[in-house]
């Protein structure tokens, strides 16, 4: 690919396509919520005269599930991941967003790490921005932007750039055979797990052990999702839960997404696989302590219930089952 000199950017030499750059580097339910905003900004470019080639730039984590969704022409790993002193480093990311020739950068993160990447663009001419780096061309200037959910901040961020019609997140496109894992319906999602740095965020072991032998009881199979760093806590479920199906380690976000999509309901921590299943359309009761505010970050989707409280100690296998109940029942 041509680059630019180091200080002008030029336009693209493939009859005036556009290129655009979205920046979304995670986490999981950050990424599975700028879904909306990523179709929402293809949908705007592909109205220009050349057509646009969009590129995301993201984690390794989330490559399959970018390509999948097909918002995007091109996905790039955020490989080098530079420290402002790491001067190499800082040398080859600036010199890998200057050959892409992009006219307009969305950054979706707007983090303390995407603004640098903005200021390392100059000094000369920069791309469009639309973010919150101090001196980009589209601010998202709502001095109460964080006391915002995610889905709303980023439909107001886009706003600012003319893009007003920003959808859901739809995972339509997620497509997996499945059958492999030999789950017959009526089946449960637990996700007991979450950051191993915040204990807080998770349910005591033993209730999602007693819920899964109650939802057993109602001839419903438990089927436990996690990270292989989560299988201790999956392994200790499942020996006092032996009805239980245990995927731990085995399940990638579009299995994920196609188990939530034929699932009678999904229990979960405040975690990012929650995000995945909620938004594909499962019946999702998600658990909360003080150490998450729902009001900013609440997965999203047509049936979810959120139960919080101060710490999850204080949140029974009752209170927990009076939801399931009423999702298993439909009420």
């Amino acid at each position: 690919m041509a680059r630019a000199p180091a200080d002008v950017m030029e336009p693209d030499a493939v009859a005036g396509v556009e290129r655009i750059l979205i920046i979304k580097l995670g986490a999981l339910g950050d990424f599975v919520q700028a879904l909306g905003p990523m179709a929402a900004i293809r949908r705007h470019h592909a109205t220009h005269p050349g057509g646009a080639h969009v590129v995301l730039l993201t984690s390794k984590p989330y490559v399959d599930l970018a390509g999948a969704s097909g918002l995007v022409d091109e996905v790039w790993i955020d490989e080098e991941r530079p420290k402002p002193w790491q001067v190499g480093r800082v040398r080859r990311l600036r010199q890998k967003l200057k050959s892409g020739n992009f006219t307009r950068v969305y950054d979706l993160q707007t983090s303390d790490r995407s603004n640098f990447y903005f200021h390392i663009l100059g000094p000369g001419k920069r791309p469009e921005w639309s973010g919150i780096a101090r001196g980009c061309s589209h601010p998202h200037a709502n001095p109460r932007r964080d006391d915002m959910h995610t889905i709303e901040r980023q439909r107001e961020q886009l706003t600012a750039v003319g893009i007003d019609d920003v959808p859901m997140p739809d995972l339509g496109f997620a497509t997996k055979d499945v059958s492999q894992f030999g789950i017959e319906k009526p089946f449960a999602l637990l996700v007991p797990g979450g950051a191993p740095h915040r204990p807080a965020k998770r349910w005591p072991v033993e209730r999602y052990a007693a819920l899964a032998n109650r939802l057993f009881a109602q001839g419903v199979t438990p089927v436990l999702l996690g990270a292989r760093a989560e299988q201790a806590i999956l392994g200790l479920i499942e020996r006092d839960a032996p009805g239980t199906v245990n995927l731990c380690g085995k399940t990638d976000f579009l299995d994920i997404a196609v188990l939530a999509r034929g699932a009678a309901l999904a229990v979960g921590n405040d975690t990012g696989p929650m995000h995945l299943i909620s938004l594909a359309g499962c019946a999702s009761v998600v658990l909360y302590s003080h150490t998450s505010d729902p009001k900013l970050c609440a997965q999203r989707g047509p049936r979810v219930e959120i139960l919080r409280r101060d710490s999850l100690e204080n949140l029974s296998q009752d209170d927990v089952w009076s939801v399931v109940g009423d999702a298993l029942t439909g009420g």
